[in-house]
């Protein structure tokens, strides 16, 4: 395969990836429609039901290092098709539940480890397959979950108001198996010169790294560490901020269009970031976009008026969904392509674990203070961290390889 036939094929690619994140996170993240109509008919509480959400994220994290290996190892096509599996199992599983644990299990973990399947190992496979515009595919790759709250929620409102909540979320998980089935196997691995110059050329480490030294280097424990503090700092605010808006005076029906203004900047972020850092480099966006988003979070104890709340969600969804996808460019800048789904996949571990977080706490400080100033108080110092953690990374494209040094002091 020719070089150019290959950087046209890996668009492919990158379209196929976001499709998959559209569909998988959109379907998981979709529960916010079904949370009313299943308490009302089920007569769960709707802690019980929110509670899937939370197991999501824990089965989304654990999963996600697994899935990762899984995928350098075997291949991405294999992992998002079983991951698609998973995905119509769970939302057709949880549309015949008729107890809670069920339904938690259905929606919570099967649909929770399948969500982990297609963002580390999509990524993965577009960063192998785009040379040029590594930053931008990503970002495409990752605008899929931009795309789902204006894609999956709207058809699963349209669906419950005309049929039920089991009709809809049965027609949902047929729709995802229809889409997802086929687009598994338009993955393809890359072009064999383009992974071996990657894994050999001069911008590689002499030798290979393994999973095992990857994880243990002061690299990879400062990108973990910042991609869980900036999860952990914008969890909080977005879950909440329907709330948040209630509380200062505006219209619940109003308050709606403001979350979904920040999800929609939010897509442009990743587009506009994306491009930047293929300019400027991963690193200094990054680090730009944190700081923002730090500042846009402290600024929300500032506003109360509706335009003010409409200006501020623009910029912090440009800030929180620019910056998700510039974890995945550093990790294969700085342990290549050969391992990107196993470093990557961990990386989003420790993602998952920061947005599980937010949600509770806000819920915490509400019930405990009857007031959300503490949340935002608490998300910017967390915002801050981040930044300060981002700051801390290293300047060279690659780290250098502790068992080298030991080879090159033994001879």
């Amino acid at each position: 395969m020719s070089k150019t036939s290959g950087s046209s094929y890996g668009w492919v690619v990158v379209a196929v990836g976001a499709l998959m994140t559209c569909v998988a996170f959109g379907s998981m993240l979709s529960l916010a429609v079904f949370l009313q109509p299943i308490s009302e008919a089920m007569g769960w509480s709707r802690s019980g039901v929110s509670a899937a959400a939370t197991i999501d994220f824990l089965a989304m994290g654990l999963a996600a290092f697994f899935w990762g290996a899984l995928s350098d190892r075997y291949g991405t096509r294999i992992v998002v098709l079983s991951g698609t599996m998973l995905l119509g199992a769970g939302l057709i599983g949880a549309s015949q539940a008729t107890s809670l644990w069920q339904f938690q299990f259905a929606f919570g973990v099967l649909i929770g480890i399948s969500a982990g399947s297609f963002y580390a190992p999509m990524v993965a496979a577009a960063s192998a397959w785009i040379e040029h515009r590594r930053s931008l595919a990503v970002a495409l790759v990752s605008a899929g979950m931009g795309v789902s709250p204006m894609t999956v929620a709207p058809f699963a409102s349209w669906l419950i108001a005309n049929y039920d909540w089991r009709t809809a979320m049965l027609v949902i998980g047929t729709v995802a198996l229809a889409l997802l089935i086929p687009a598994s196997f338009l993955v393809r691995p890359p072009p064999a010169a383009a992974a071996s110059a990657d894994a050999g050329g001069t911008d590689a480490p002499a030798g290979q790294w393994t999973v095992a030294q990857a994880l243990r280097t002061p690299q990879f424990i400062t990108l973990a560490l910042a991609h869980f503090a900036c999860c952990a700092a914008h969890s909080g605010p977005i879950f909440h901020l329907v709330s948040y808006a209630v509380v200062c005076g505006i219209a619940p029906l109003t308050a709606v269009t403001v979350y979904s203004l920040a999800g929609f900047s939010g897509l442009g972020g990743r587009l506009v970031l994306g491009v930047l850092a293929d300019r400027f480099g991963g690193k200094h966006v990054l680090v730009g976009g944190l700081f923002v988003q730090a500042l846009a979070i402290a600024t929300y104890l500032a506003v109360g008026q509706l335009g003010e709340f409409y200006a501020l969600s623009v910029v912090f969804g440009l800030a929180y969904g620019g910056v998700m996808p510039l974890y995945a460019v550093l990790v294969r800048e700085y342990f290549g392509v050969r391992i990107m789904g196993s470093v990557f996949g961990a990386v989003s571990a420790f993602a998952s674990l920061g947005m599980a977080l937010g949600p509770l706490a806000g819920g915490w400080v509400f019930d405990t203070f009857h007031a959300y100033n503490w949340l935002y108080v608490g998300s910017f110092a967390i915002g801050l961290a981040a930044v300060a953690v981002a700051l801390s990374f290293p300047s060279a494209r690659r780290p250098q390889q502790p068992s080298l040094d030991l080879e090159r002091a033994a001879a």
